[in-house]
């Protein structure tokens, strides 16, 4: 049986450890032996008290994921806390780490609950888009107050055990041994106290927040702002209504069941699912061994005092690994520091941090104007801006300054790895980290396999991005890796369809109702339309047609939200987009100057071109073994993009739609471009078998020997 209670007896006190490793979730096992361990504990009569905990550094992280969907046989959870609940002995919940989802839902169960400094509680099943189906609904708002378990549950956040003492989620706070000093309480409890509290019972808070519509109403404001888009958060404030509105707490279990259901069937939580599931795979590099050894990371440096070095220092410091920031520029450095302070002020003024934290953490950054001040680092990460012969002067001053086994990384958005490996003495500890802006907040960190990088440099890398909080995902040194190279068929798309007849508006309304956090033409005005008209007029270069309209705005000084005007209007302090109508007649003129006859377009239209751009360009990166699975590409999307988590990502929304169904919309587009509309051959290979990417047999190589010159990549870009 997989999963186990270790049972013993100590002074009295029954003492059930939870042992199913690594986290102990709440699995068949666990719930038989949960049962077991309940009757001989109630049983034995030199038993006066329980003790409820896990082996290992988890309390119990959860339900087991694994199970979810499927055909339960034997006791259910609900049965194990019934037994718990009803016990006449004191159940004390010891919790030692982690008590997360079913977790914290069985310790709601257990009469008190004691924590050590390390535990943190939490009811995070949101963001797998589920709610707390094991009571956790009906009991922490009992316990908390409505208001703030709304806050917990939609938020899916953890709580530490200083702070959920201060809510009054736990009981004590353990100074020493967890489980010594919940067997004193246990004894403690058992000795003074003939009944013992249940949080069911519990309706003081609920009964005063019923009629305070304020509750609900801000609930759902905060889910409309922080959960856009997805089905559990409302699903979760009925519940709780139900907690608040409901005489009897077994009704208010029975709407949860009810709601749990409609979560369970709903596709986002198997797209959901799919994230989280692959996050952890995406970790995982196929051909390289478990047992490589990784090189330990005691300090850092970063090239460049920009928007991106101090973005990525801060990653360093901010898990307590120092930093030292090398600028060639004094004035540059001097501005970098103050803004990374400004972030860290920030995040103190917003209770994110202690000023005392700010003062640590700050402390671990230092800086400097010579190479040689990063002699004795152990990663050297490149954050200037993308010009492969800086980059490349830059590498080969850091061969030299650096000592031999440091690892050498370029943060670079597409520039070629390989190149930088070749023009140092150590091509195996060169390595890309594609970190995105703002690099202190956002997930994904794109790490690119040079065809020299070692297993251990790579092994290191990805270990490293964990334990700076960071989604890794490994691509092949190929131009745009992967999230770019996606990237510009879907707005190659979004510019030809402005061309044909769509305006901007109607293009970004379409894909964020998709669910898209932003619209192409947002994003083109933030990041600024004159970036690459000034590149193409430097070079000579003639303006590709896709670029025509943007080049025409911006002949007229029209750049997007650093002067005011690009696609939209903005008023100056905010970044809230304007419809601007001045530019019609310039969409009209380009258009048909460059052959267009403009039509109405639907929003379905803008939002099958630009998403199957992105499945399309996917498939072929799948094909080519640039990205090792199709879920590499979802985590790369949801973490780096903007793409909806509720979708799952390009690649399982197209699984869900049916690869068929992709497969004949593609060839209807590929009657009026077929240059574009190239289909991919896995995509018609798995739609003639109904099959999913994840059914694409893994290329044999995944090393193309031609990386940058590789045709079938390059000619896409």
């Amino acid at each position: 049986m997989k999963g186990k209670i270790n049972y013993s007896v100590t002074d009295g006190i029954a003492i059930l450890e939870v042992d199913n490793p690594p986290v102990n979730p709440l699995s068949d096992g666990v719930r038989h032996g949960l049962i077991e361990s309940m009757e001989k504990a109630e049983s034995d009569d030199s038993v006066v008290g329980i003790v409820l905990t896990g082996k290992g550094r988890s309390f119990i992280a959860g339900a087991d994921i694994s199970e979810f969907g499927q055909q339960i046989e034997g006791p259910s959870i609900h049965d194990a806390f019934e037994k718990i609940e009803k016990s006449t002995k004191p159940v004390i919940a010891a919790i030692n780490g982690s008590a997360l989802g079913g977790g914290l839902e069985t310790a709601l169960c257990c009469h008190y609950r004691v924590s050590s400094k390390q535990g943190f509680i939490g009811l995070p099943e949101v963001n797998l888009g589920l709610l707390p189906g094991a009571g956790g609904t009906q009991r922490l708002p009992r316990l908390v107050g409505p208001a703030e378990a709304l806050k917990i549950m939609l938020s899916g956040r953890h709580i530490p055990a200083v702070k959920a003492l201060d809510m009054g989620v736990i009981d004590s706070l353990s100074e020493g041994d967890i489980v010594e000093d919940a067997v004193a309480f246990a004894k403690d409890v058992a000795e003074k106290n003939e009944t013992h509290p249940l949080v069911r019972d519990l309706n003081e808070k609920v009964l005063a927040a019923r009629g305070d519509e304020s509750i609900i109403s801000e609930a759902r404001a905060l889910a409309a702002k922080t959960r856009k888009g997805q089905f559990a958060p409302g699903k979760i404030i009925q519940c709780v209504e139900e907690a608040i509105n409901l005489d009897d707490f077994d009704e208010g279990m029975k709407k949860e069941a009810e709601y749990f259901i409609e979560c369970l069937l709903n596709p986002q939580r198997e797209a959901m699912i799919h994230i989280f599931f692959g996050e952890r795979a995406a970790s995982k590099i196929n051909d390289v061994p478990k047992e490589t050894p990784k090189m330990d990371i005691n300090k850092a440096g970063i090239i460049g005092s920009g928007t991106m070095g101090g973005g990525i220092a801060m990653c360093f410091a901010n898990i307590g690994i120092p930093v030292h920031i090398v600028d060639q520029d004094e004035e540059n450095l001097k501005k970098g520091l103050a803004a990374i302070e400004r972030n860290y002020k920030f995040m103190v003024d917003r209770g994110r941090m202690s000023a005392e934290q700010m003062e640590k953490t700050f402390g671990l950054i230092s800086s400097g104007l010579s190479y040689e001040e990063i002699s004795d680092v152990d990663i050297v990460i490149e954050a200037v801006y993308e010009n492969l012969d800086l980059k490349l002067e830059i590498f080969k001053k850091l061969d030299e300054a650096v000592k031999d086994d440091a690892i050498l990384a370029s943060n670079t958005s597409g520039l070629d790895v390989d190149a930088l490996a070749d023009c140092t003495k150590r091509p195996g500890k060169v390595v890309g980290t594609h970190f995105f802006s703002p690099a202190n907040v956002m997930r994904l960190l794109e790490v690119v396999r040079g065809e020299k990088t070692s297993d251990e440099t790579l092994a290191t890398i990805m270990s490293l991005g964990k334990a700076l909080k960071k989604a890794p995902v490994v691509s092949l040194n190929a131009p745009g890796f992967i999230g770019n190279r996606m990237l510009f068929g879907y707005t190659t798309q979004a510019n030809k369809l402005l061309l044909e007849g769509a305006l901007p508006h109607q293009v970004d309304s379409a894909l964020e109702n998709f669910g898209m956090s932003m619209g192409p033409f947002r994003m083109l005005d933030l990041v600024g339309l004159d970036l690459g008209w000034r590149a193409r007029k430097l070079s000579g270069t003639e303006s590709p047609i896709t670029a025509k309209i943007n080049d025409a705005l911006c002949d007229l000084d029209r750049y997007g939200q650093k002067n005011g005007k690009g696609f939209y209007n903005y008023v100056e302090g905010s970044r809230a987009p304007h419809p601007a109508p001045e530019n019609e007649a310039i969409y009209e003129q380009v258009s048909k100057d460059n052959g267009f006859e403009r039509r109405e377009i639907s929003d379905q239209e803008i939002i099958d071109r630009c998403i199957l751009a992105l499945v399309n360009e996917g498939a072929k990166i799948l094909e080519e073994g640039v990205a090792q699975r199709s879920g590499d590409m979802d985590v790369v999307y949801i973490n780096g993009y903007g793409f909806p988590i509720w979708r799952g990502g390009p690649m399982q929304y197209a699984n869900m739609e049916g690869l068929d169904v992709i497969s004949a919309k593609i060839d209807e587009f590929a009657n009026n471009d077929p240059e574009f509309w190239r289909k991919a051959d896995l995509i018609e290979s798995l739609s003639e078998t109904k099959g999913r990417f994840g059914d694409a047999p893994a290329p044999e190589d995944r090393k193309p020997v031609s990386g940058f010159n590789k045709s079938s990549v390059a000619g896409n870009l």
